[in-house]
């Protein structure tokens, strides 16, 4: 399993939905919910908001740094 500072960076190097910038204003990685993990093989949650354009999104991150779903 990868640590919390690797998914902040990989989370970090994922582009903004919207606007398909890299900077972000807030980022919030965590362990994910056991549900998220019952279901997706998630390891780290990320909520992610864009600095250029404001979109919220949120990436869900395997143990092996690989990012699963970006909503």
């Amino acid at each position: 399993m990868i640590s919390q500072e690797r998914a902040e960076r990989i989370a970090r190097g994922h582009a903004c939905i919207g606007c398909k910038e890299y900077t972000y204003r807030k980022i919030t990685v965590r362990a994910a919910p056991q549900s998220l993990r019952a279901e997706f093989g998630e390891e780290w949650h990320a909520s992610l908001t864009c600095g250029v354009c404001g979109v919220l999104q949120e990436l869900g991150i395997d143990g092996d740094g690989d990012v699963i779903y970006a909503v």
